[in-house]
């Protein structure tokens, strides 16, 4: 069987010699007899695998002492409601910065728990293509300030953190997580859905500092207060156990590959191949500003959508298969996670060359 090169925005392509290595441990980890799906999470094995995935992931990314690692469910959405039941409990008050759906989403869900403002901060400027202000003000006595660092259906990246001045800043990083290095420090609370560059779908990661657990409304359910997860180390239900086991083997894979350095370069790479030839071929366009476009979600346009279909078909018989732009926003969109090889961005830039070629 030949694999594709799988550009989905989520689950999406996981690194293949982590794969491999899964797949010799499946039926036998580590001389148990039993696969990691089978054990215990209570187990000396399995705790064992466990804490070793969170120091790898706070050797990753240097996390401080005074921020906690949890491994929750619930995905990016259960995010949404937790941080405001765990985060909006001083003044009831928290500005939500949005440029895409999935800030936007987020805010509407906070509106359930509190004061939640929103400050859009997406536009088009005169040229058509999106950008993000910087010029953003925020409430003096806000809980926190949220951004979403990538916004995976427009393709807006924020490469310049927010700056919240004393307030908590929270940030959704689902879809750049572990694609470049990240000063976790600026941050109050930061949380990633594992299914772009991390595991399976099923797990969430949230790394919070310590002074905002212990703080949840009373209606916050159990499994979503970050204090009861810290205290049980993330153990306080069954975890998805299979997700933590392949997280920790892709922490392992980004640190032989020489870390989040070397991860961003490749990433910096893949990105600017595939954005230098769109910009380049008049058969294609694009709708975010260059300082805005994200390295990780490429989302763009036939200049004749009326092909679209055929594109896509050929695209699958080329082995390049979940280029269909999201239902929102329509088009194509290519996803070039930490997984994908240059090798699969190259492929895609030549059938797009030749398409428009042919097509054009």
């Amino acid at each position: 069987m030949t694999r594709v090169y799988n550009f989905s925005a989520g689950p999406s392509m996981m690194p293949e010699d982590v794969m491999k290595l899964a797949q010799s441990e499946f039926l036998d980890y580590r001389g148990l007899g039993s696969s990691v799906i089978e054990i215990s999470h209570r187990s000396k094995d399995y705790v064992a695998l466990a804490a070793e995935a969170e120091r790898d992931l706070r050797d990753l990314l240097k996390v401080p002492d005074n921020y906690r690692v949890l491994f929750m469910q619930g995905g990016g959405r259960g995010q949404f409601a937790a941080v405001p039941m765990n985060l909006l409990t001083g003044t009831g008050k928290a500005d939500y910065i949005t440029t895409g759906n999935w800030s936007k989403d987020a805010h509407t869900e906070a509106l359930k728990y509190g004061d939640a403002r929103e400050i859009k901060a997406d536009f088009k400027g005169e040229d058509g293509l999106i950008r993000v202000r910087g010029d953003l003000q925020f409430r003096d006595d806000a809980d926190y300030v949220y951004y979403c660092a990538n916004e995976t259906v427009c393709g807006v990246e924020l490469f310049d953190i927010p700056d919240a001045g004393d307030r908590p800043l929270v940030a959704d990083v689902s879809s750049e997580f572990l694609s470049k290095p990240m000063d976790v420090s600026r941050f109050g609370l930061i949380y990633a859905g594992a299914q772009k560059n991390v595991a399976p779908a099923g797990l969430t990661i949230v790394i919070v500092r310590d002074d905002l657990v212990g703080r949840a409304m009373k209606c916050c359910p159990s499994i979503f207060d970050y204090k009861i997860l810290a205290d049980k180390d993330s153990m306080f239900n069954t975890p998805p156990t299979f997700c933590w086991y392949m997280a920790g083997l892709v922490f392992k894979w980004l640190k032989e590959l020489g870390g989040l350095e070397e991860m961003e370069k490749l990433n910096i790479a893949k990105s600017d191949f595939l954005y230098g030839f769109l910009g380049s071929c008049d058969f294609y366009s694009l709708a975010v500003a260059p300082e805005f476009r994200s390295r990780m979600n490429v989302p763009f346009f036939l200049k004749d959508e009326s092909l679209n279909e055929k594109f896509l078909a050929e695209a699958k018989v080329a082995g390049l298969t979940s280029l269909k732009g999201h239902r929102i926003l329509g088009g194509m969109r290519a996803s070039i996670y930490n997984a994908m090889p240059m090798d699969g961005v190259k492929a895609l830039v030549k059938f797009m060359e030749d398409f428009a070629a042919k097509a054009g």
